[in-house]
């Protein structure tokens, strides 16, 4: 796999840049973070070298300086939203990242529930979190926020909020999804922080947009792709420009809301520590690039991939229409097509020769390899039988799995289970040639290449099943399918 991110140098002067901001500011930093803190693989994807959990390694190496602040809505607690990518309501997901957090060695000193108006259910979250020993806080609405600044910066406004006890000196502030409010706990502590005579300050983490970057870098380019629901646009920060001369990236929210956070920093301390939004960051990342076209390319294809993903949902009954016109049309700003995805070209010709349902996998070294519907597997079970038998030098004629075998497992999918498709999935072949692992020394070798596929691109011609897409990820190959059903299924 080719790398274009140095992990080990960001750990270093991410950290290192984060301490060197607490020390401007004297007594305390409330760090907002934006995007996941750990399970980045959006990161992952499109910065090859980039580990999911980085931004938590780094925050591991300033553990003994840092506490962490959970933000929910009491909006979003209400009305059950759920993460997309869990499934998952965000009251449970705090609860989890606070369990994942403790046991990596962090210290979550409370949660805040913002947009508190009443709620019954935030209530009861707030009773079951006590209940837990959890510290929790209420955040009220304010009238006209963000833009009515003179009651913002006032006892009615950030002062009616209840003062959040922190102990250290970064107050790290985050939540399971955007518009919980972080920023608001952020400014409100700082208002509450002066209040009592502690010098704090605020800052930003949002990996993306990469500020020193070209606005139409492919890396940032793939950022507005994976934010097309949310209609986020990069922009050339103006501000920065005026202050310095400098072209710096952010996005049009923070771009749309420094005025009034200026008058806000003002409001607090007399005058505002930044100039500009990309002065809030502490991003460090572009600084870690270590082979731009090895970064380019692979946000190349995670735009192309968020075009397929856009088009299964759409195909799946998911009012989505202007997020696919927008990724659609960024794809055509950087003269991308599908056939740049050689996975797409190579499932679609195997498709045509075998007349079924096809599914193709490159892997990291360029190397392609397809596979077929049959009556015992289906794609995705034959592709990762035939990627591993290549990848261990076993010949394609050899049978891992015996066809006396596979038989039985398909009469207990039919027969006793009620499925309607008798085809192995991914998950039950990969359990097949774990068993025979045992006696077999080829499924021995085939198994120990699994972790070979990391970084593999696949596509296929059918939308697949949620147990073989969950399983394409757990192996680290990033699959896009065309938007329609299998006729074999």
């Amino acid at each position: 796999m080719k790398y274009g991110f140095d992990n080990e140098k960001y750990l270093k002067i991410q950290s290192e840049h984060i301490k060197e901001r607490i020390s401007h500011f004297g007594d305390k930093l409330y760090l907002e973070f934006g995007g996941k803190l750990f399970d980045d693989y959006h990161a992952s994807r499109v910065l090859p070298g980039f580990e999911p959990d980085s931004k938590l390694k780094m925050l591991l190496q300033l553990k003994d300086d840092a506490e962490i602040v959970m933000v929910i809505s009491a909006a979003d607690i209400e009305k059950n939203k759920t993460r997309s990518d869990l499934g998952i309501t965000y009251d449970k997901d705090v609860i989890r990242l606070r369990e994942v957090f403790t046991e990596r060695g962090l210290y979550v000193s409370s949660v805040v529930i913002t947009h508190f108006n009443g709620q019954a259910s935030a209530i009861s979250f707030r009773e079951h979190l006590e209940k837990m020993g959890v510290r929790v806080y209420y955040h009220y609405l304010i009238d006209g926020y963000p833009h009515n600044v003179d009651l913002i910066d006032s006892d009615e406004g950030f002062g009616k909020n209840d003062y959040v006890e922190t102990t250290r000196p970064l107050v790290v502030v985050t939540a399971p999804g955007p518009g919980s409010g972080k920023m608001a706990v952020c400014l409100s502590q700082l208002y509450n922080e002066n209040k009592r005579g502690v010098k704090a300050g605020y800052a930003k983490f949002e990996t993306f947009p990469i500020w020193n970057i070209p606005l139409k870098h492919p890396v940032n380019v793939a950022y507005e792709a994976a934010t097309a629901d949310l209609n986020d646009v990069n922009m050339i920060d103006p501000f920065h420009l005026e202050a310095y001369g400098e072209t710096t990236v952010n996005y049009n929210r923070d771009i749309e809301i420094f005025p009034v956070l200026n008058a806000i920093f003002e409001g607090i301390y007399g005058e505002s520590p930044y100039k500009s939004p990309t002065d809030m960051g502490v991003n460090m990342a572009g600084y870690c690039i270590c082979d731009d076209e090895v970064c380019r390319e692979a946000s190349r294809q995670e735009i192309i991939r968020r075009y397929y993903r856009a088009l299964c949902d759409l195909a799946s009954g998911k009012d989505n229409e202007a997020e696919l016109n927008k990724i659609a049309l960024l794809m055509r700003q950087m003269k991308l097509t599908t056939a740049d995805r050689k996975a797409t070209v190579a499932a679609k010709e195997r498709q045509e020769k075998s007349g079924t349902d096809s599914l193709a996998l490159e892997l990291p070294d360029g190397k392609l390899i397809s596979a077929e519907t049959s009556s015992l597997l289906g794609p995705s079970a034959a592709l990762i039988l035939n990627a591993t038998k290549h990848l261990a030098g076993i010949n394609h004629r050899v049978k891992l799995i015996p066809k006396n075998m596979i038989q039985p497992i398909q009469k207990t999918k039919v027969n006793y289970l009620h499925g309607k498709n008798p085809r192995l999935h991914t998950d039950e072949v990969l359990v097949a040639i774990s068993m025979l692992s045992l006696f077999d020394e080829n499924c021995q070798m085939a198994l120990a290449t699994l972790p070979q596929l990391k970084g593999s691109q696949a596509h296929s011609t059918v939308m697949l099943s949620e147990v073989d897409q969950k399983t394409f990820k757990k192996l680290g190959i990033d699959v896009t399918c065309d938007p329609k059903n299998s006729k074999q299924n």
